[in-house]
């Protein structure tokens, strides 16, 4: 049974679910920053999913990362798969500005996190709603 890890719980709002993969938000206001977390039990490594589900991730992370370019009018897309303090394995797709508070150095550690309010999560998920792919699936809340 797929378990969230208890810092990715911590640290992030859950949006919804693609088909292998469920969709976070980091709660840091300075960027948009999402998080893909496959929903497989035990996996830490990219190569300890199966060739379907390495696929499926892959087309995950490059669909959402074209659809947040154009949302957020990225400057440049990060996207990397580190586990070095959370070793459940997730894929961090980042949307970079250069007029965003840590460009160009990486976006972790430079700052305390600045929470979402209300309001902008609201606003966030009405902007996915209207580019999100029909097998997407949100969660509630």
């Amino acid at each position: 049974m797929f378990a969230l890890d208890s810092r990715l719980q911590q640290d992030t709002l859950a949006v919804g679910d693609y088909p292998l993969c469920r969709l976070l938000l980091m709660n840091e206001a300075r960027y948009p920053w999402f998080i893909l977390v496959p929903r497989r039990e035990e996996v830490t490594e990219l190569f300890q999913l199966d060739a379907a589900d390495q696929q499926r991730l892959w087309q995950e992370t490059t669909s959402l990362a074209e659809t947040l370019k154009d949302t957020f009018a990225a400057d440049k897309m990060n996207v990397a798969t580190l586990g070095n303090v959370v070793s459940q394995l997730h894929m961090h797709v980042i949307v970079r500005r250069r007029d965003d508070a840590a460009w160009p150095a990486p976006v972790w550690g430079k700052y305390s996190p600045q929470p979402y309010t209300a309001e902008q999560i609201a606003a966030i998920r009405a902007r996915l709603c209207l580019v999100l792919t029909d097998d997407f699936r949100f969660i509630e809340g």
